[in-house]
């Protein structure tokens, strides 16, 4: 497949295809950056841009929002199977096709997995019935409204991975894995970032357990209640803050056709021209070197760096 592509970009594909089929680059390894070709085979981001759009045309790769291009699994994205529909039964006491096994647990599953794959814009009522193979209808016999359902999924997904029964003694350490573990949750489920709210908190059950572990790792530390409950708070911003770009880049992605690093690379000459002005001299060295972006690194500086703070905090001036 690869040999079909253009020459100046075809043997960066059938290189790549072949570190991929080699297990070199296993499913879910970032594969080089639009930057990283350009440097390791000496061609334009142009070219390095239609190698990667190949390689994700034949669904060898698949671009992630935050992370960059990734190989793809196999199997393709995970995306969970629609139930089959009920067998329809003779005689007037037969349901309609799928309800008779409605149940909430269904209706929460099946939202999930529509936002999951489309965002909360492809998320409504009408969709996660059809996802279901029911009447739309049928679903407010278990649910609300759409907020009502939004709460649910929330609580369903925070419910995936419960934290440890023990909390580790040492406060850093315990609070690193709660803060680790949630940001783990907003990328299994980017549209979850905008979904929560701090100023009009919802009740979610299965998230007062991430609250109290932090208040109690802080409060033993000798903490007050108060700053501990604003500094859980404040580490929740951090991972959340971060987390609401995974999904508005999906969005931005199905609206222009462009992943991040193909847009950056459209707008590259005009940002590097308007840096040669010399006003800018950090940001035109930085551009020089290049500077790829990475959601996951950016999450972990800064929360070592709010871990940091608490120390000084916590131990009376030493970090």
């Amino acid at each position: 497949m690869g040999g079909q592509a253009s020459p100046r970009y075809g043997r960066i594909v059938d290189e790549l295809r072949a570190r991929i089929e080699s297990g070199e680059l296993p499913p879910g390894a970032r594969v080089p950056s639009t930057r990283e070709i350009t440097r390791q085979w000496g061609v334009a981001m142009a070219t390095a841009t239609k190698a990667l759009t190949e390689l994700r045309r034949q669904g060898v790769v698949r671009a992630v929002p935050g992370v960059g291009t990734v190989v793809e699994s196999p199997a393709g994205p995970a995306r969970a199977a629609r139930p089959a529909p009920a067998p329809r039964r003779s005689g007037p006491a037969s349901a309609p096709s799928g309800q008779s096994a409605l149940t909430l647990e269904r209706i929460v599953a099946a939202a999930v997995t529509v936002a999951d794959a489309e965002g909360l814009a492809g998320l409504s009522m009408r969709r996660v019935a059809a996802e279901l193979g029911v009447a739309a209808m049928s679903l407010y016999r278990h649910v609300a409204d759409k907020d009502d359902l939004l709460v649910r999924m929330m609580d369903a997904v925070f419910a995936e991975r419960p934290l440890p029964g023990e909390r580790p003694a040492d406060w850093r350490e315990a609070v690193e894995l709660a803060a680790r573990q949630l940001w783990e949750g907003f990328r299994r489920h980017p549209w979850l970032g905008p979904a929560l709210s701090v100023t009009r908190p919802q009740m979610i059950t299965s998230a007062l357990p991430y609250s109290e572990w932090v208040l109690g790792a802080l409060h033993a530390r000798g903490l007050d209640l108060r700053s501990a409950f604003t500094a859980h708070l404040t580490l929740l911003n951090h991972a959340q803050g971060i987390a609401v770009h995974l999904e508005s880049e999906r969005e931005a992605e199905a609206y222009s056709g462009l992943n991040s690093e193909e847009w950056m690379d459209e707008r590259e000459p005009a940002f590097e021209a308007l840096l040669t002005s010399g006003g800018f001299p950090a940001l035109a060295r930085l551009t020089a070197t290049g500077y790829d972006l990475d959601l996951d690194a950016l999450f972990e500086f800064g929360l070592q760096r709010l871990l940091d703070g608490l120390a000084v905090l916590l131990d009376g001036g030493t970090p």
